[in-house]
């Protein structure tokens, strides 16, 4: 099967397509063939070998933990799942090596759950895994509710912007950083925007006197910073990218794959309280492009790669 691999550490110019053997299934896993594949920050991140000392590397890695796509052939113990069924996952193993890129990956089952029916696979590969950080985060460290007043940053990326939805969803009001130009699309998305950069803290006051009752920090550094100084006396932090988090209090939050979460997000897309927005797609040769535009993190939405749409559609004419 054709395929995204890297072979050592390095910028996107490591990134090579080619040929690389069909996957195994094994008696816990779907034979997906995938249809679309998003990039995420953490994708580059293991490219370039930041998750070495979290993760074991067996090289060469095709990258990639989201997917969405149509189930080919289930192992052995999996009756969740038959042939022709469309899926999305967040494929995350605990060492790097068969990942999303690819035409074909055989994805664990505790990775899976339908795909939302009234999203394209292009949408859809964009929502597992910031959907489930964003999910995991409000839910579960901070403990959103209804009522509360909660700080999201970069509330027009990836991961912001499905924290809005989901923040609104609960009966919170939203003030999410973004830019300038992305300031109508956190409206869009239920959110009060505010600029980012100096004086953030000033402008988040200045919208609520009394402090934040939730922050979630997308970002780091002076943002981080900035978020414990608006908490009210009780306000719950948590960050996705800063270990830094702990030393103002708050908890630092890594996504774990979990079918009965992302069953939950997708059926939340179903019944139109969460969207995802894509703003770039790439052809799987791609990639590195793909992973480029990642990488100077100024996306609204999502990036995404497909996989073999031409092939498709020539097939559905035959």
């Amino acid at each position: 099967m054709k395929a995204i691999t890297y072979d050592r550490y390095g910028g996107p110019e490591v990134l090579e397509f080619g040929d690389v053997p069909d996957p195994k299934v094994g008696p816990d896993k779907v034979l997906v063939k995938v249809r679309a594949a998003s990039v995420n920050p953490v994708d580059w991140k293991c490219r370039e070998g930041h998750l070495d000392g979290m993760l074991d590397t067996v090289f060469p890695v095709v990258p990639g933990w989201d997917v969405s796509g149509v189930v080919v052939r289930p192992g052995v113990a999996v009756p969740e799942f038959c042939a022709g069924d469309e899926v999305i996952g967040y494929v995350r193993e605990d060492f790097l090596a068969h990942g999303t890129f690819a035409e074909y990956v055989a994805a664990p089952v505790r990775t899976l759950a339908r795909k939302p029916r009234n999203l394209g696979f292009e949408e859809a590969a964009g929502l597992p895994l910031v959907g489930l950080t964003a999910y995991q985060a409000l839910g579960r460290l901070l403990n959103v509710r209804s009522g509360d007043t909660v700080l999201v940053h970069a509330a027009a990326g990836g991961v912001g912007s499905v924290a809005v939805q989901l923040a609104r969803h609960l009966g919170a009001r939203v003030i999410g950083t973004a830019s300038g130009h992305n300031h109508d699309y956190v409206r869009e998305l239920g959110g009060e925007p505010v600029e980012y950069g100096e004086g953030l803290a000033d402008r988040v006051r200045a919208l609520a006197p009394g402090g934040v009752d939730a922050a979630f920090d997308t970002v780091g550094g002076d943002a981080l910073r900035a978020s414990a100084e608006v908490l009210t006396p009780e306000g719950r932090l948590a960050s996705i990218v800063d270990p830094a988090v702990t030393d103002f209090g708050g908890l630092y939050h890594f996504v774990r794959p979990d079918p009965a979460d992302l069953q939950h997000l997708s059926d939340l897309c179903e019944q139109g309280v969460l969207t995802v927005h894509v703003s770039e797609t790439y052809p799987l040769e791609r990639a590195a492009d793909a992973h480029r535009s990642n990488q100077e993190g100024r996306t609204r939405g999502k990036i995404v790669v497909t996989v073999g749409q031409d092939e498709d559609e020539d097939e559905g004419q035959d």
